[in-house]
């Protein structure tokens, strides 16, 4: 049987195992969903044993659908839901002290404002590239900490762990407690010029240095399987690395200037700016894609934070549709939006407004609004705020990015695609394996033990779907734009 690489992506509603060769032809995927907890509005939360399960049960299941012997995996790479926050007891195996705190979570953004307040916001993005905004873990850690005087004492006597999710899934895999630069560049903690943890940055926060993981470079070997029960010990856990740069690395973007879009819950767009930081000025954020050996490989990223999500609301909230796929025959049975606008800010607004406190709004709506209108304005809505990131990359990176790669789940959507490259004005080209960000960590593992033996060998191998040109006439387009101007202005009254 031929060797393997296991990939497990942990993303924000489901578990992916993906299997892949030396060709980087995908051998088996399957994905295991688990439960979003909403105990309070704008509060999300995810219970670390149903992850854990969900991991357990993705891997097992890809193996059996296979018939791929536990013996063909060569190595395991992590890739996984960035700044969502847990926390640990550390002995033992990994018990979990209460539940995560996804990034979506905007519970601590009056604490965001209060910092905003001293003015140390730009003292903090020259260290971490980052905003202050709940979106990040350091703010969630303070909250917990804050709020439970017994598990500040635990931590201080150092018998709590914290980490991203890689982090809690590395420790029950193998008992070791490490992050890779991508993920810690996540937490506003880390100093994106060092890559170290910054003791300036964990005194504001309140943050104990000893509940911190080891920061690593991306493609090494973390540790072993031990007690992973669904596979052997010993096998190597060689990559890790946050799900948006996983992405960035899985369409081999290596080269300074490449970009991509991964449509997931929510959509990120970013590009690699080599190996130095590109600071924002127009609200994005400066972030660490990986670091192979001694080289650190930047990116500019700019989050929306609701994407795929909107079209679940579609589905679950209005029940417009019985399939998430369904929506792009919905929305294509109209000819346009009939002049409605969604502002899809169902978690707030990430860059480049970074609106916590904003909600979604509807505009335009007639008595011949129909389903199919919220439909087609729904994903549309998707596709200007993505607009706003690349615009903004533009300025920042004073170069245009042509083309832009996407991913995702929701990329499979055609005219969502078609339209994202209308209005953008670029092409947008689909990779022939969706699963982008998997296929990141798989590389990143393979890489670790000598799988593949540089990134020119990768990008030999890599290949395209489809290529989609704009095809919208100018007039058309600026129409369009205007009005999302104009629903955005009224989403800052009413923010």
């Amino acid at each position: 049987m031929s060797k393997v690489i296991l990939a497990i992506d942990q993303g924000t509603t489901g578990t992916t195992a993906l299997l892949v060769d030396h060709q980087l032809q995908v051998v088996g995927k399957h994905t295991e969903d688990f439960p979003q907890h909403y105990p309070e509005p704008a509060w999300v939360e995810h219970d670390l044993e149903e992850i854990w399960q969900s991991v357990l049960k993705a891997v097992k299941t890809v193996l059996e659908k296979t018939a791929t012997a536990p013996s063909a995996v060569v190595a395991i790479g992590i890739t996984n839901q960035r700044e969502t926050t847990a926390l640990w007891q550390r002995e033992g195996h990994g018990k979990p002290i209460g539940r995560a705190i996804v990034w979506q979570d905007r519970r601590t953004a009056e604490f965001c404002r209060q910092l905003k307040r001293k003015g140390l916001e730009k003292k903090i993005q020259k260290k971490t590239g980052l905003l202050l905004d709940p979106y990040f873990s350091a703010t969630k850690i303070h909250w917990r900490l804050k709020s439970d005087p017994e598990l500040a004492r635990q931590a201080k006597l150092g018998k709590v762990c914290f980490g991203t999710i890689d982090s809690f899934l590395l420790y029950r895999m193998s008992g070791e407690h490490k992050t890779d630069v991508s993920n810690a560049s996540r937490t506003l903690l880390m100093d994106i010029h060092t890559c170290q943890w910054d003791s300036d940055l964990l005194k504001l926060f309140g943050v104990n240095k000893s509940m911190l993981p080891e920061i690593h470079a991306s493609a090494i070997v973390y540790g072993k399987t031990r007690g992973f029960s669904v596979l052997p010990d010993g096998i190597p856990i060689s990559g890790i690395v946050g799900d948006q740069q996983a992405a960035l690395f899985g369409q081999a973007c290596f080269e300074k200037g490449s970009a991509k879009c991964t449509y997931g819950t929510g959509a990120f767009a970013l590009v690699n700016t080599g190996n130095k930081p590109v600071f924002s000025r127009h609200g994005m954020l400066t972030t660490v894609a990986w670091k192979l050996k001694d080289r650190v490989t930047y990116g500019l990223e700019g989050s929306a934070f609701i994407a795929g999500a909107a079209v679940q609301w579609l589905r679950e909230g209005l029940g417009l549709f019985a399939k998430s796929a369904d929506v792009e025959a919905l929305a294509t049975s109209v000819p346009d939006s009939g002049g409605v606008v969604f502002v899809p800010a169902l978690s707030g607004m990430g860059a480049p407004h970074w609106l916590p406190d904003a909600k979604g709004l509807l505009t335009g709506l007639t008595r011949g609004s129909s389903q199919a209108h919220i439909a087609r304005a729904t994903l549309e809505g998707v596709v200007f705020q993505v607009n706003e990131l690349l615009a903004a990359m533009k300025k920042d990176t004073q170069k245009k990015l042509n083309p832009l790669k996407v991913d995702g789940g929701a990329a499979e959507n055609a005219f969502l695609m078609q339209f994202q490259s209308d209005i953008s004005q670029i092409p947008v080209i689909r990779s022939q394996i969706i699963e982008t960000t998997a296929l990141g960590a798989a590389l990143q593992a393979g890489l670790g033990v000598g799988f593949w033996e540089s990134l020119d060998e990768i990008t030999k191998k890599w290949k395209a779907d489809r290529v989609f040109d704009p095809n919208m006439s100018a007039s058309t387009r600026k129409t369009k734009i205007e009005s999302w101007d104009d629903a955005i202005r009224a989403l800052k009254v009413l923010s």
